[in-house]
C-alpha cells in the first residue's frame, strides 16, 4: 500500500494532534506532507521532526526565523514558509491527497478554499468556511469534484447516518429530521442570575470535550451548536426547518438521523475526536483510532432535552442568518470571534458576546454572496464595528 499524504492545517491544534496520532498509528497508510501552526513553535518543531513534513508554516516571518533555525540545528530537511499564500501553497501541494482543515475560525477560509478548488480530499474540522462562505465553498467541491468529508463529531455522526445517495435529497432519501446533538455546555444549568460573573476558565472547562478556548467559549454560549447548524445545512442541503438541536449532556449520541419510516439512526461514541477523524481519513473504510469502544453498562443513561433560546441567545442568531442568507453568517461568525476574543482577554462579560453578535448583526445589513471579495469585506467590516463597539461599549 502507497502511504497517501496528507497536509494538516492547524496542525499544534486539537484538531491536528489528533490528526497526527492517527497518522502515527497508520505510518504504512499516511505520510504528512505538510504542517501549518500560528506561533506554536515548541510543538510543531517537535511534530516536523518526528513526522518530516516537506512544508512548514507559520504565521509570521519571525517566528519562521525561529522554527527554521530549529530544524536546521536539528539536522531537519524541511522547508519552512509563512503566511496566507504559503497555507494556500500547502493546502494544494501535488504530494497532499488530503487536506485536514483544522485552523479555527476564518483564518482557515483561504487555504481550505484552495484545497476544495485542487481536488484535494477536505477534513474539514473548520466550520467557520461554511458559515462565511458556504454556497461559494460547494460550488468550489462540485466543480473540482473534491472529496469534503466532516469532521466536526455531530456532521460525520449524520454523515455515517445518512444513506449513501442523500446527494439526491433529503425528502427522497426517505429523511424527515435531522437530529443535531448538544452537550449544553458548562452553563446548560447555571442560574441565568451567575451567568453575568462568568469567568473565562468556567467556561472553558468544558464538562465533555477537550478543545480550543476558542471552541469552548463557543460550546458555552451554545454559539458552537448555531455554527454547526449553518454547516449542516451546507452539507447536507438541509433547510433549517429539517435541523433541530438536541441536548443530549452525556455527548454519547454525536447525531442522528429521522426517517420517514419512525426510524431513527444514530452514531455513538466516547467523546474523541480520533474517531471520526479516523473515519474521515479511511472513508469508506474503518481504521483503529485509539478510542476505547463504548461501555453502555457504564454509561446507564442518556438523556435529552430541548435547548433553552432564551439562554442560548448566539443559538437563535444562527438561525436568524441562516434565514437572512447572504453575507448575515459571515458577519455573525466576525462579530462572534472578536467577541470571544476580547471575552478571554477580559474585555468583555460573558453575557456581552450574545449581545455584541446582536448589536453588530444590527447594525450591519447583509449583502448576496456574490465572490469571496464580497465575504471577506462584510468579515472586516464586522469586525472593525465590533471592536468598536467594545471599546464605546455600545453593545449592551
Amino acid at each position: 500500500m502507497t502511504a497517501q499524504g496528507i497536509t494538516v492545517l492547524g496542525a499544534t491544534g486539537s484538531i491536528g494532534q489528533s490528526t497526527l496520532d492517527v497518522v502515527r498509528r497508520h505510518p504504512r497508510r499516511y505520510r504528512v506532507v505538510a504542517l501549518t501552526a500560528h506561533r506554536q513553535v515548541e510543538r510543531l518543531v517537535a511534530d516536523c521532526l518526528e513526522f518530516q513534513p516537506l512544508l512548514a508554516v507559520v504565521g509570521d516571518a519571525a517566528t519562521a526565523d525561529i522554527v527554521r533555525q530549529r530544524l536546521v540545528d536539528a539536522g531537519s530537511s524541511t522547508e519552512v514558509a509563512w503566511g496566507e499564500s504559503a497555507l494556500v501553497q500547502a493546502a494544494t501541494l501535488g504530494d497532499a491527497a488530503m487536506v485536514m482543515a483544522a485552523i479555527v475560525g476564518a483564518a482557515g477560509l483561504a487555504p481550505t478554499l484552495a484545497a476544495a478548488q485542487a481536488g484535494k480530499r477536505v477534513l474539514l474540522a473548520n466550520k467557520e468556511v461554511l458559515v462565511m462562505a458556504g454556497e461559494l465553498f460547494m460550488h468550489a467541491v462540485q466543480q473540482s469534484g473534491a472529496q469534503l468529508l466532516p469532521v466536526d463529531s455531530e456532521h460525520n455522526a449524520i454523515f455515517q447516518a445518512l444513506p449513501t445517495d442523500f446527494s439526491r435529497g433529503l425528502t427522497v432519501c426517505g429523511v424527515e429530521r435531522i437530529l443535531l446533538t448538544a452537550s449544553g455546555g458548562p452553563f446548560r444549568q447555571t442560574p441565568l442570575s451567575a451567568l453575568a460573573a462568568v469567568t473565562a476558565e468556567q467556561a472553558c472547562a468544558h464538562p465533555n470535550w477537550v478543545m480550543g478556548r476558542k471552541i469552548s467559549v463557543d460550546s458555552a454560549t451554545m454559539m458552537n451548536k448555531g455554527l454547526e447548524v449553518i454547516e449542516a445545512h451546507w452539507l447536507f442541503a438541509a433547510p433549517p426547518s429539517m435541523i433541530q438541536v438536541v441536548v443530549h449532556p452525556q455527548s454519547v449520541i454525536h447525531s442522528a438521523v429521522q426517517y420517514s419510516d419512525g426510524s431513527v439512526l444514530a452514531q455513538l461514541g466516547n467523546p474523541d475526536m480520533r474517531t471520526p477523524i479516523a473515519y474521515a481519513m479511511a472513508w469508506p473504510e474503518r481504521i483503529q483510532a485509539g478510542v476505547a469502544p463504548l461501555d453502555l453498562f457504564s454509561i446507564g443513561r442518556l438523556d435529552f432535552e430541548a435547548p433553552d433560546f432564551g439562554r442560548f441567545r448566539c443559538l437563535q442568531l444562527a438561525y436568524d442568518v441562516l434565514d437572512a442568507g447572504g453575507t448575515a453568517p459571515a458577519i455573525l461568525n466576525a462579530a462572534n470571534e472578536v467577541a470571544v476574543a476580547a471575552f478571554l482577554d477580559g474585555e468583555l462579560p460573558f453575557l456581552g458576546i450574545s449581545s455584541l453578535n446582536e448589536a453588530v448583526l444590527s447594525a450591519l445589513p447583509a449583502t448576496a454572496e456574490g465572490s469571496l471579495a464580497d465575504v471577506l469585506a462584510a468579515d472586516a467590516q464586522a469586525r472593525q464595528l465590533a471592536m468598536a463597539m467594545i471599546r464605546d461599549c455600545a453593545f449592551a
